[in-house]
């Protein structure tokens, strides 16, 4: 199928359009390695993903508790101190380009997350581009978590356009190939994994950095 450009390009929150490093500072000032983090990130992950397979749910902070009591001695409280740390991220120096090319290109702009509602929106802001986006989604308002089919088809829903017309861009490359096999156009950026996953689909776009990939992106044919 060949894809056409976008009407709305949904992206990923964490790591993808904000930065974990205030996150990640917290739990180095409580006498964690720096190294530690990404671990502890995936494990969050998984323990979504694994809810969502099996049929349950679990919100994404209870999720980084879960993976900071398997892998930290941390105390509840600290681990509630370094959670609270999401709420103080801001946009990578990409964002705010990758944003504007897209609206100036009046292609609608929403953001995508399993996170919590309001993390997005404070993060935007404080990289001065809560402005460009239309609207903030949290799959909590359905109970489950990417990459699921339902949630990339609910975002579409949201939006009011069929999969095809609505892109999902993220720096994780199970998002992208979860967002393409419901029907979505995905765009990759490398600025995180540096390699896209031999086992998943190749992405429709990739590039370097989310400016690299919002070109890709543009430069699709239109529709019709």
């Amino acid at each position: 199928m060949t894809r056409t450009r976008p009407v709305v390009v949904a992206f990923d929150v964490n790591e993808t359009l904000l930065d974990l490093s205030p996150v990640r500072q917290a739990l180095v000032d409580r006498g964690v390695s720096a190294e530690l983090f990404p671990a502890v990130f995936s494990r969050t992950l998984g323990t979504g993903f694994a809810g969502t397979v099996a049929g349950s749910w679990c919100r994404f902070r209870d999720a980084f508790d879960t993976a900071l009591v398997q892998l930290t001695d941390l105390s509840a409280a600290d681990r509630s101190a370094v959670a609270d740390r999401f709420a103080d991220t801001s946009p990578h120096p990409d964002v705010a380009p990758a944003l504007e090319l897209l609206a100036d290109a009046g292609v609608r702009l929403v953001t995508l997350t399993h996170g919590a509602p309001g993390i997005a929106e404070a993060g935007l802001a404080r990289g001065g581009v809560a402005h460009l986006v239309e609207r903030s989604l949290s799959s909590e308002a359905i109970r489950a978590w990417k990459p699921a089919r339902e949630v990339y088809l609910w975002a579409a829903g949201v939006c009011d356009v069929v999969p095809a017309d609505l892109a999902l861009v993220a720096v994780h490359a199970w998002d992208v190939h979860g967002a393409q096999r419901a029907g979505l156009t995905g765009g990759w950026s490398a600025r995180t994994e540096r390699r896209h996953a031999p086992v998943f689909d190749p992405p429709h776009v990739s590039g370097e950095d989310l400016v690299a990939v919002a070109q890709g992106l543009v430069s699709l044919p239109p529709t019709g």
